[in-house]
């Protein structure tokens, strides 16, 4: 009898260890609060953002990336006419709002004048002729058509005068500052247009966001592309951070910047240095209302433990220590 007691007094110290050992390492008398958690980290669903034929998949499942690294390409061979004529396009323009800019060239202006002086001359011409006709009409010397044909080109060479005239002003003012604006208007749209097929040129090749790891591989060379089709699953492996849960009772004792240590099965011995960067304001795993003391205890909220993992060692959905 007295064995069974001893056998049971051992039984019930060991049973009120296990119970009241988790409370005291997490009393604040205790020390340091230890949580229990997995890695995470972000993963990305990477698509092309133009509807065409893969040419080029670069990278398999497994691999390592880095941060701009080219991942697939697509076929641009329709692409790149269009955007080489919207260059030239853009380039014929931009001569043509900078010549409406620069106004009349001296020599335009030059050739301006000398036509109004021909034409004073031969309205001059036409004058002299006229008059010799107004004499020898009378007496019958020369013909009527004759001296209507006169009359007309008289006519006819002032009409020339005025408009030569109007042409050497039109080229002293300059163009019109509306031509200018619309030919700076027309201008803007051929760059734009321009800068569009270049960018769906640069969209052509689908680069990585940051460092990671290719997860899935989707798509393979001579497949359709889709905005709305993921090309890769990819792994951001910077930022990594350990995803645990602190209850109610010890929330006041984490704060976010404070440092924290992370441990993992694989790596015994080791300690992976991090910082707790973010802390859940909404309670989980709980009622709605907490209507008694009891259930407050239930409370835990989700905290990430940002974890410094420069050889990137730590995996996906590890099980961690803090």
């Amino acid at each position: 009898m007295k064995r069974m007691a001893a056998i049971a007094l051992v039984l019930a110290a060991t049973a009120a260890g296990w119970y009241w050992w988790p409370r005291t390492a997490k009393d604040p008398s205790a020390g340091e609060l230890v949580l229990y958690g997995n890695i995470d980290l972000r993963q990305v669903q990477l698509a092309f953002n133009n509807s065409e034929r893969i040419v080029a998949v670069l990278v398999q499942e497994g691999d390592r990336v880095r941060r701009g690294q080219v991942l697939a390409r697509l076929d641009t061979s329709r692409l790149e006419p269009q955007f080489v004529q919207a260059e030239a396009q853009a380039t014929a323009q931009r001569q043509v709002v900078e010549r409406l800019h620069n106004g009349s060239r001296p020599e335009e202006i030059a050739e301006a004048r000398a036509n109004v002086d021909s034409a004073k001359a031969d309205l001059t011409r036409a004058k002299q002729e006229m008059t010799r006709m107004d004499a020898l009409l009378p007496k019958r010397a020369v013909s009527q058509s004759d001296y209507d044909a006169g009359k007309a080109a008289v006519d006819m060479a002032a009409a020339k005068l005025k408009l030569d005239e109007k042409a050497l002003e039109l080229l002293v003012i300059g163009p019109r500052k509306e031509d200018i604006a619309q030919a700076e208007a027309q201008l803007k749209a051929n760059q734009a247009q321009s800068e569009l097929l270049r960018q769906e040129l640069a969209d052509a090749q689908l680069v990585a966001p940051g460092a990671g790891v290719v997860r899935t591989r989707i798509l393979e060379p001579g497949e359709m592309s889709s905005p709305q089709k993921p090309e890769f699953c990819l792994a951001i492996t910077d930022p990594k951070w350990v995803r645990a849960y602190v209850s109610e009772p010890d929330l006041g004792r984490v704060h976010p910047g404070m440092a924290a240590s992370v441990a993992a099965d694989s790596f015994p011995g080791r300690r992976f240095d991090g910082w707790v960067g973010f802390i859940s304001p909404v309670a989980e795993f709980t009622p709605k209302t907490v209507e008694t003391a009891e259930l407050r205890t239930s409370l835990v909220y989700e905290v990430r433990v940002f974890v410094k993992d420069p050889a990137d060692e730590l995996r996906l959905g590890m099980p961690t220590t803090g």
